[in-house]
């Protein structure tokens, strides 16, 4: 029997040894040393970034209060263990946007015994000390430390930074001075005064304050939010894993089916999403009509503004009219996809059924995406462990004592070293990292799947001709001699993440600025680099699976596998995307269905187990959790299927290409698919004919 070209050239690929190029057999060698060699470096060069960040940097600074010169306030053997409290020179500046950014405020902290209790400026103090009322010895203790000369002229004193320009009426919240707000008749007021001197002559409202006291609040207030938080996980913990045990039961239930009865399944998939899409509408209509006419249910979304407890929306006419509109157009466009796309739904299922007897024959693939997430979740907490360890305080200096003329003015945090100095570097090195090790690891997976299934496709006799170990020879494969091409695929994405991180930052950064061109061109390029992102990850993912195949390179893989694909483009654009919105409703039905159990026993509406929900501060707590977890374990079960259909879908492009079904040429794919694919790609090679 005479052997074809491509039948040898499916044969060898799996070798661990060999490819073959044109007519020409190869020793399957390493791709893209370079990267791969980048690659390593950059990990040693992260593994000192954060030994460095370990041993230099502090995370009880993230959740204690320090002053500025970074000793903790109120702790023991320490200069500040009877000063508890911390108190800001100017809480004005708190209402800087570098307190968001930075979680600090641009000016002087010092550790105090006790709060100011009462408004005084240093010039008030100065003046009447002559009369021996005492009023500098109290302003005193809220100086820096060690300052002494209470001769020097007051515009000496706040030119050097050693006193604060004004007290005002503080009370301790979370061992901060915060000012002491209250407000009689609508008015707001700090020490029942409504205005106040600012220690340089200026008459200012105590709204200003207010406002620098609420940036400066922002963490403690997100504290408080994450501590309640907190306690619904203690008192809920067990009741998420049994949400996220059952999600996982029928994913695996579904999977299965699929497995045996996908045609049936993805009808029944279709029509229970209808159906519950179906009952979500009824169900918000029906808490429509309820609220109306009640009091309080007419208040808009805007004038609520954003509360933590997301009850309240429940109680809005509007949200539930919200919703409502919401399921009306995804269920019409649901219909509107079946009606159109009918014959193509088919075509899809019979590549469903196909994945699923691949599947069916590497049933450890299901098991590998735990493998994956467990890496990236490695990735994940090195990442934060080291981001949340360099956090460190303001710095100050006596320069003005050394250098007359010279103005104390912030500058950054953190202290004087090389480390210090460069800690925006390491911060945004960091990030880097996790995004490019995030996404080495996550296509290492794809690559392995890719290599698996393709070995199956390529198998002339199924399953009798493919490898013992399918998946672990891929896995081994992979990281043998594609580690380079894998490095360089991601390194490309991680660029390009990173530079979107950048924009977010600098878009935070200008939404006080009045500049529109600025924003508009910032706009643009988020929205240019969104899609960018987007395309690189859809053409890396195709360019794995030609290295899977065939062991070239990332350069010549990606661009096999884009023309691949531009001269299946009609194939691209109405059988995979079918496929992957079979797959998505298929996501959605399971995470739907969870995700309405867990609000209905967590808003205790089940009756028959209504005492069993926990009592809870915030119920979406628990409810969210499910769902996204509940998403993610649907995800990791149909990302198998997904790259399946993927690795399936380019392997038929390519065996349509390379053969013509005759003996010398005969298709690899099964007769099952052959069958209804070729029927559907020679319609529509005939639909496009026709529109010519």
């Amino acid at each position: 029997m005479i052997t074809s070209h491509f039948e040898r050239r499916a044969h060898v690929s799996w070798d661990s040894c060999t490819a073959l190029n044109g007519s020409t057999f190869f020793i399957r060698g390493c791709t893209d040393i370079i990267c791969c060699i980048l690659l390593l470096v950059a990990i040693v060069g992260y593994v000192a970034v954060g030994v460095v960040a370990w041993t230099q940097g502090d995370p009880r600074k993230v959740i204690y209060p320090t002053d500025s010169r970074g000793q903790f306030c109120g702790q023991k053997g320490t200069p500040n263990e009877n000063k508890p409290f911390l108190f800001y020179f100017n809480i004005m500046k708190c209402a800087s946007p570098l307190v968001l950014l930075e979680f600090q405020c641009p000016t002087t902290q010092i550790c105090v015994s006790s709060c100011p209790e009462r408004y005084l400026t240093y010039l008030q103090a100065y003046t009447t000390d002559i009369t021996a009322t005492g009023d500098l010895k109290y302003y005193q203790q809220f100086c820096v430390p060690g300052f002494k000369d209470l001769r020097k002229s007051p515009p000496e004193v706040l030119k050097d930074g050693d006193c604060p320009a004004m007290l005002t009426p503080s009370k301790p919240l979370a061992r901060r001075c915060l000012p002491a707000v209250n407000a009689k008749k609508g008015v707001i007021m700090v020490g029942n005064e409504t205005t106040f001197d600012d220690g340089r002559g200026k008459k200012r409202n105590v709204t200003d304050l207010v406002e620098g006291a609420k940036k400066a609040n922002v963490i403690l207030e997100a504290r408080q939010v994450a501590m309640k938080i907190f306690e619904d996980y203690t008192v809920s913990w067990y009741w998420i894993i049994i949400g996220l045990v059952i999600s996982m039961v029928v994913s695996l239930i579904f999977i299965v089916l699929l497995r045996f009865l996908a045609g049936i399944m993805v009808w029944v998939m279709i029509v229970l999403v209808i159906l519950v899409l179906g009952y979500g509408i009824f169900h918000c209509y029906m808490e429509y009509a309820q609220l109306k006419g009640r009091s309080g249910s007419d208040v808009s979304l805007r004038e609520l503004g954003f509360q933590t407890d997301l009850r309240v929306y429940l109680h809005l006419r509007q949200t539930w009219l919200a919703f409502m509109i919401i399921l009306c157009i995804v269920e019409v466009v649901i219909i509107l996809l079946l009606i159109f796309l009918r014959k193509r739904i088919l075509i899809a299922i019979a590549l469903i059924k196909e994945a699923s007897r691949a599947i069916g024959h590497i049933m450890t693939s299901l098991l590998f995406p735990l493998c994956t997430f467990f890496l990236v979740c490695l990735c994940i907490a090195y990442w934060a462990s080291t981001a949340v360890y360099p956090f460190l305080t303001f710095n100050t200096s006596n320069i003005t004592k050394q250098c007359l003329g010279a103005r104390c003015l912030f500058a950054f945090y953190g202290g004087e070293t090389a480390y210090h100095k460069y800690l925006i570097i390491f911060q945004i090195y960091n990030a880097f990292m996790f995004f490019w090790l995030a996404n080495f690891v996550i296509a290492l997976g794809q690559v392995t799947l890719a290599g698996a299934f393709a070995s199956y496709y390529w198998a002339f006799k199924k399953p009798d001709d493919m490898p013992a170990f399918p998946l672990f020879s891929s896995f081994g494969r992979a990281l043998r001699y594609h580690t380079g091409s894998l490095a360089f695929g991601s390194l490309i994405l991680a660029i390009v993440q990173i530079i979107r991180v950048i924009l977010e930052y600098l878009d935070h950064r200008l939404k006080a600025a009045e500049n529109m061109f600025a924003k508009f061109l910032l706009t643009c390029l988020k929205c240019c680099f969104w899609c960018l992102e987007k395309f690189i990850k859809f053409l890396n993912r195709n360019a794995y699976i030609m290295i899977a195949i065939y062991g070239t390179n990332f350069c010549t893989s990606a661009r096999n596998a884009f023309f691949l694909l531009m001269r299946n483009i009609i194939r691209v654009a109405v059988l995979d995307k079918v496929t992957d919105f079979l797959l998505f409703l298929g996501k959605l039905l399971i995470v739907g269905s969870v995700g309405i159990l867990a609000f209905f026993f967590f808003t205790q509406r089940i009756k028959v187990i209504q005492d069993t929900a926990p009592p809870l501060n915030y119920y979406w707590v628990p409810i969210l959790t499910v769902i996204v977890g509940s998403y993610l374990i649907a995800h990791g079960f149909f990302s198998v299927y997904a790259m399946c259909v993927d690795t399936l879908f380019l392997c038929f492009c390519e065996d349509l290409e390379r053969n013509d079904g005759s003996p010398e040429r005969p298709y690899y794919m099964s007769p099952a698919l052959r069958e209804i694919l070729l029927k559907g790609s020679l319609e529509s090679s005939k639909s496009a004919e026709s529109q010519e």
